[in-house]
C-alpha cells in the first residue's frame, strides 16, 4: 500500500505529473516496485483526508440513526391515527413487530458511532473528547435578531443618504454640461463597482432566502460549514452597509467639491473607499465575517489557477458569477489606470482610454472570466472523463469570441464588424440558452409529465418556471443594444451601461436559484446526503 494524494492543488498536480512522467519515462518500474517514498508533507495531507473521512462517516451514521428514529415516530403516529379512526386497539400488536425488527432494535449504528468517537479522540484530538466533539458534532449558532435590526438601520441610512445625494447634486448642478464630464469620469466607475457588487450580494441574499424557504440544502452542495456559512440576513447586511458607506463617501465628496474645500485632495476619496474595502477583505482579524471573506479569497484563487486546482461546485458557481460581472472588472481597470497614471491630479481622462495597453487589457479582462470557466471545464473533463464538460467548454469559447467581436465593434464600427457581432452573438446566445434550460436547470425533458419542464419541481406553481424561462430568454438578448448603438449623451450612455449591467446581474441571481434547485434534486434522486471523501491510499498489486 502507498500514499496517494489527489491532485487538488497546483503543487500536488505538478508533483503528480512529474512523478508519473518520471516513473513512465525514466524508472519504468515493475509492478509492486517503487513508489514507496513517504515524506512528512504527504503524511500530513493523508492525515487531513482521513480526518475528513471520519467526520463524514460520523455524520452519515448520525443521519442513519435519525432516519430510523423518525420512521419509528411516524409509524407510531400513523397507528394512533388508525386506532382513532377505526375505534380499534391494533397499534400495540403492530408496534411489537416493528420494535423487534433490526431496523429499530439493532444497536450497530450506535456502536459504530461510539467506535468512531473513540478512534477520532485517540488519533486526532490527543485524547480530548471535548475537542473531538467540536469536529464530529459542530454546534450551530442561533440566528440573532440584532442582524435584522442592523439591516433595517443600514437600509434606512442608505435610502436617506441617496435622497440627500440626489438633492445636493441637483442644487450644485453637478450634472450640468460644464461639469458632468469631469464629475462622471471620477465618480461613475467607483459607484458602478460598489453598486453592481451590492446588487449581486442582494441577489445572493434573495437566493439564500429562497433556498432556505424551499429546503434546498445549499450548505451541503457548496460544502460550507453550517456554523459559519453566510445567512441571507448577513448578505443583506453586507450589501446595505456597503451602499451606506458608498453614498456617505459620495455625499462628502460632493460637498467638498462644490465648496472648493481641499480641491486637490478631494478626488482621493473614491480611492480611499476602494482601499478600505480591500483592507477589510484581507483583514486577518476575526471580524467582519472572516470565514466568509477567506473562503471568497480561496475560491478566487482556485478560479484564477483553474487548471491546477480540483474544481468544486462552489468554484465553478463563483466563476459563473464572474462572467456576469465583466462591466465591474472593466471599471476596476479604469479606476486602477485613473490612480496609477495620476489622472486624478491632472484630470486628463483620455490618458487611459487612448493608451494602447489600456485597450489591450480591455480584451484580456473581457476574456478572463470565460477563459477561467473554460479551464475549469477542461479540468473537470480531465478528472471525470465526461464529454459534457468539453461541450460546456465550447459554450465559453463561443462567449469569448462574441465578447471580443462586440468590443471591437464599439471601437471600429463598420458593416463587416456588425455582421460578425450579430453572427457570433447569436451562436453564443443559442448555445447559452440551451445549456441554461437543458443542462443547468434540467428543463425541456421530453418524457416529463410537466410540459417543457421536468418531473420533479420544488416550486408548486408551474407558471413560475415558464415565466423564468421567458425572463432568462429576454435578458440573454441585452447584447442587441450594442448593435443598435443609440446616439445619446455621456450621462445617458453611462446610465444605460449601468442599467444593462444590472440586468445581467439580476439574470444571474435568477439563474442561481434554478441551478441549485436542479443540483439539489439530482442529489436527492441519487441519495447523496454526505460527501464522498477519497482515502489517501492505493492498493499495490503484488507479483
Amino acid at each position: 500500500m502507498r500514499i496517494d494524494i489527489p491532485a487538488t492543488t497546483p503543487a500536488r498536480t505538478i508533483a503528480a505529473v512529474t512523478s508519473m512522467l518520471w516513473e513512465d519515462l525514466v524508472n519504468n518500474p515493475k509492478k509492486g516496485g517503487g513508489g514507496d517514498d513517504v515524506n512528512r508533507k504527504k503524511i500530513q495531507c493523508a492525515e487531513k483526508m482521513i480526518r475528513g473521512a471520519f467526520v463524514e462517516l460520523y455524520r452519515g451514521l448520525g443521519l442513519l440513526k435519525t432516519y430510523s428514529s423518525l420512521n419509528m415516530i411516524a409509524f407510531t403516529k400513523i397507528l394512533k391515527k388508525f386506532d382513532k379512526v377505526s375505534n380499534q386497539q391494533a397499534s400495540a400488536s403492530y408496534l411489537k413487530v416493528v420494535k423487534r425488527s433490526d431496523f429499530i432494535s439493532s444497536n450497530k449504528v450506535v456502536k459504530l458511532m461510539d467506535e468512531v468517537e473513540t478512534l477520532f479522540t485517540q488519533h486526532f484530538a490527543n485524547n480530548e473528547r471535548k475537542k473531538a466533539m467540536k469536529f464530529l458534532r459542530p454546534t450551530h449558532h442561533k440566528e440573532s435578531h440584532m442582524v435584522t435590526f442592523f439591516v433595517g438601520i443600514s437600509t434606512g441610512s442608505f435610502v436617506t443618504l441617496f435622497i440627500l445625494y440626489a438633492i445636493l447634486a441637483h442644487l450644485s448642478r453637478m450634472f450640468s454640461p460644464a461639469t458632468k464630464q469631469s464629475y462622471m469620469e471620477t465618480i461613475y466607475p467607483v459607484f458602478s463597482i460598489f453598486a453592481l457588487l451590492s446588487l449581486h450580494l442582494f441577489m445572493y441574499g434573495c437566493n439564500l432566502f429562497m433556498w432556505k424557504s424551499t429546503r434546498i440544502n445549499y450548505n451541503f452542495i457548496f460544502e460550507f460549514q453550517p456554523s459559519n456559512a453566510l445567512k441571507y440576513r448577513d448578505a443583506f447586511l453586507i450589501c446595505t452597509s456597503l451602499m451606506t458607506a458608498v453614498f456617505g463617501a459620495m455625499v462628502i465628496h460632493l460637498i467638498l467639491l462644490s465648496k472648493g474645500i481641499f480641491s486637490r485632495q478631494v478626488d482621493f476619496i473614491p480611492g480611499i473607499l476602494l482601499l478600505c474595502s480591500v483592507l477589510i477583505l484581507i483583514c486577518p482579524l476575526n471580524i467582519f465575517y472572516r470565514p466568509t471573506r477567506y473562503c471568497f479569497l480561496r475560491v478566487i484563487r482556485n478560479i484564477v489557477c483553474s487548471p491546477f486546482y480540483k474544481v468544486l461546485m462552489v468554484d465553478f458557481f463563483m466563476a459563473d458569477q464572474l462572467t456576469s460581472q465583466i462591466p465591474l472588472l472593466r471599471h476596476m481597470e479604469s479606476i486602477a489606470c485613473y490612480f496609477i497614471s495620476g489622472s486624478f491630479k491632472t484630470h486628463r481622462y483620455q490618458t487611459c482610454k487612448s493608451g494602447k495597453l489600456y485597450g489591450e487589457l480591455a480584451y484580456v479582462i473581457s476574456f478572463a472570466p470565460y477563459f477561467w470557466r473554460a479551464m475549469q471545464c477542461a479540468r473537470r473533463w480531465f478528472d471525470e472523463g465526461n464529454p459534457d464538460h468539453v461541450a460546456n467548454l465550447g459554450k465559453y469559447v463561443s462567449a469569448m469570441v462574441a465578447a471580443g467581436a462586440r468590443l471591437t465593434y464599439t471601437r471600429q464600427p463598420s458593416q463587416l464588424w456588425m455582421v460578425i457581432v450579430i453572427v457570433t452573438s447569436l451562436v453564443a446566445t443559442v448555445y447559452q440558452l440551451y445549456w441554461d434550460f437543458v443542462k443547468d436547470w434540467g428543463l425541456f425533458d421530453r418524457k416529463s409529465k410537466n410540459l417543457f419542464l421536468r418531473d420533479d419541481l420544488v416550486l408548486k406553481n408551474k407558471g413560475i418556471y415558464y415565466i423564468s424561462i421567458a425572463l432568462n430568454f429576454v435578458l440573454r438578448l441585452v447584447w442587441v443594444e450594442t448593435v443598435i448603438g443609440l446616439n445619446i449623451g455621456m450621462l445617458e450612455t453611462s446610465m444605460l451601461e449601468f442599467f444593462l449591467a444590472s440586468l445581467e446581474v439580476i439574470r444571474r441571481g435568477h439563474w442561481n436559484y434554478y441551478r441549485l434547485e436542479n443540483e439539489h434534486l439530482n442529489n436527492v434522486g441519487k441519495f447523496r446526503a454526505v460527501k464522498t471523501v477519497p482515502l489517501p491510499f492505493r492498493e499495490m498489486d503484488s507479483d
